[in-house]
């Protein structure tokens, strides 16, 4: 089993990059429960940071920026072939899963705990777990990396916002 899933990019490649984009949409639109949950009731008393975007902008934005995960993710899997690279190819890839979580964590903070400072300093964190998995994913696909970059940047706006929601609220 888990060799046929180490070979699907190379036997099906149209279909494990729909898989990996799905997967990663799915389990990054997890974080949704927490966002709703807090959105309505609390978020709407912080003082807002003037760079602060309307709230439509968030879905649209994840969204794209959980199908460019899902492509960087596909380009790492491609390399699980039993080879040196297989190594760093899973090591990418448990970076990136690790990183997830805090991903997940943040909205569970922010919005699920309804805390900015635990949001903060989980996002902190995460921008950390960023960069660890752009590094890791550059061992194994250049391109893998790239695309993570404009996740990188926003995550690092969301993280001047909280500062602000922090210093506003």
């Amino acid at each position: 089993m888990l060799t046929t899933l180490r070979r699907l990019p190379d036997r099906r490649p149209r279909l494990s990059l729909v898989l990996a984009v799905i997967a990663v949409e799915l389990v990054g639109a997890s974080g949704a429960v927490f966002t709703a949950r807090g959105l309505t009731p609390w978020y709407g008393t912080l003082q807002r940071p003037a760079l602060a975007p309307p709230n439509w902008v968030f879905g649209p934005v994840w969204t794209v920026l959980f199908a460019l995960m899902g492509i960087a993710v596909w380009l790492v899997w491609r390399r699980l072939h039993g080879s040196a690279a297989d190594r760093r190819a899973r090591v990418a890839l448990a970076v990136f899963a690790i990183h997830f979580v805090a991903n997940l964590a943040w909205s569970a903070a922010f919005f699920g705990l309804q805390s900015v400072d635990l949001g903060l300093a989980v996002i902190l964190v995460l921008l950390a777990l960023i960069l660890l998995t752009i590094r890791a994913f550059a061992w194994v696909d250049r391109r893998a990396a790239l695309l993570l970059v404009p996740y990188l940047l926003w995550v690092c706006f969301a993280a001047y916002l909280n500062y602000r929601f922090w210093v506003l609220n």
